[in-house]
């Protein structure tokens, strides 16, 4: 069909069946991520070095997996409460091929030595994603209101859709409007 006819904004755009598309193949959301420090991930590591992680087996690897980029993160480490907001600027890989700054995040000093525990098995190794920060507070100042029905589940990655009361608390502790900025980030190429 010579002819791009009017329905035309209507299809994914030439060239592009390689590329996940926002706003064609996906919405960017906003989303809970669940910090889930311990033996392979720390809060700190992830402020100096802009980055979040998951793995360690299939099922935290596939949560993580499924950010994509332009997605917003509100950032909650247990027992605390919420400790960050940013937007994802590259999605998650093996540990062993990030880099930060031309540097492999695994020759960094970070305070984690177990994100370096099964480098060379795609299953169980630990993968990350780099992010944008726009907030984070030491856990020490982390924000929550207990018995104020916020969502806190304890998976890796959630959808805050439904959650009005959190998005509503998120906005307020943190002087900042979610759902403007996920709207913003799905508008940029």
């Amino acid at each position: 069909n010579i002819a791009s006819g009017r329905f035309r904004g209507k299809f994914r755009r030439d060239n592009t069946l390689h590329i996940d598309l926002s706003g064609f193949d996906f919405q960017n959301g906003i989303y809970y991520y669940n910090v889930g420090e311990g033996s392979h991930r720390n809060w700190d590591d992830y402020c100096r070095y802009s980055y979040i992680a998951a793995g360690q087996g299939k099922r935290w690897r596939d949560d993580l997996l499924k950010f994509n980029i332009g997605d917003i993160l509100a950032a909650y480490l247990t027992g605390r409460g919420y400790v960050g907001i940013g937007c994802i600027t590259q999605k998650a890989m093996p540990v062993r091929n990030v880099k930060i700054k031309d540097k492999k995040l695994i020759d960094l000093p970070l305070k984690t030595k177990g994100i370096r525990n099964n480098l060379d098995d795609d299953l169980n190794c630990e993968y990350v994603a780099l992010v944008e920060w726009w907030i984070v507070v030491p856990r020490e100042a982390a924000k929550f209101k207990r018995n104020a029905g916020l969502f806190a589940p304890q998976r890796v990655r959630a959808s805050l859709d439904k959650q009005p009361r959190t998005i509503e608390f998120l906005n307020k502790a943190f002087d900042i409007e979610l759902n403007k900025l996920a709207m913003e980030a799905e508008s940029e190429p």
